[in-house]
């Protein structure tokens, strides 16, 4: 089910993008189709041109949190684990996380495997952003906080062939877009009916299902997702249940130099090192990340 959770992650960012630049420009009075069509071409340049971050994410889970360093890079993102349920690792999950990065340093095997599934998400966007065009009615709401909204709904009359097209394509809800910079600021979706793979003999998703990204601006040009929460439920084959239930924030970003391959990719992890901070009201942050002295 991998790859369904990247669709759904995926089609999020997408349609964050494609209908963020539409709501901006609504009252302008172009096609929305042609607008769209528009948009999809000028996000995926975009997209493909993008720069290489530094942060950290923190994940939550029914079964616990755990907070990692990720750096980009061209042959895909890096993660190193250093804070479990709050705790830094023991000896031995430690001694883990370091041999699992080893494997990846020595192993072309690896590497290429690492390549090959960062080429798939690039091809997953590419494909999602040629079907939003038709896949969605797009229908504009109101100004609030400098922010336009617009609500968007699956088109009757797409019928989406691929995993990816219906995944995506049962998708609803709203979303949040700065008005000067044309940017997304918060996406909200659920799932309007039950997704089944293989006829429902091979799992469904559940209707109801939803998720929730907040984008925050991290450059002139750029901006990184900040927030992810996803609740969806279903069930594979065999009637074996299956859930999808957390939520990421992600902060720290720091700009990396572009292009960078694995191993300058390891270097800047093992530069860097977590602890923790307590902000303002008691609240703990995952964590701030400080060059090693």
């Amino acid at each position: 089910m991998r790859a369904v959770w990247n669709n759904i992650w995926i089609g999020a960012w997408v349609l964050a993008a494609i209908c963020g630049a539409l709501c901006a420009q609504a009252q302008q009075q172009e096609p929305a189709s042609q607008l769209v069509r528009e948009v999809a071409y000028n996000e995926l340049h975009d997209h493909a041109q993008h720069g290489f971050w530094r942060y950290w994410v923190e994940k939550r889970m029914p079964q616990g949190t755990r907070l990692e360093q990720q750096v980009e890079t061209a042959d895909g993102t890096l993660t190193r684990l250093v804070l479990s349920n709050g705790l830094p690792l023991d000896e031995r999950t430690e001694q883990e996380e370091q041999a699992r990065l080893n494997r990846l340093m020595k192993s072309p095997q690896e590497q290429a495997s690492q390549r090959q599934a960062y080429a798939e998400d690039e091809r997953r966007v590419a494909a999602v952003l040629a079907l939003v065009p038709n896949a969605f009615v797009y229908e504009y709401e109101v100004d609030e906080n400098g922010c336009h909204r617009v609500r968007f709904r699956p088109n009757p009359a797409y019928a989406g062939r691929s995993i990816d097209q219906r995944v995506v394509h049962a998708m609803s809800g709203e979303l949040w877009v700065d008005a000067r910079m044309k940017r997304l600021v918060r996406l909200d979706g659920h799932l309007e009916e039950n997704v089944d793979f293989g006829f429902g003999m091979l799992g469904r998703l559940y209707k109801g299902g939803w998720f929730r990204l907040q984008r925050t601006r991290v450059s002139a040009a750029e901006w990184k997702t900040e927030k992810l929460e996803v609740h969806f439920n279903g069930r594979a084959v065999l009637f074996k249940t299956i859930a999808r239930e957390t939520s990421e924030l992600r902060g720290g970003f720091s700009a990396v130099p572009a292009g960078m391959n694995l191993a300058q990719g390891m270097q800047i992890l093992r530069q860097t090192e977590a602890r923790t901070q307590t902000l303002e009201k008691g609240r703990v942050a995952p964590a701030a990340f400080m060059h090693r002295r």
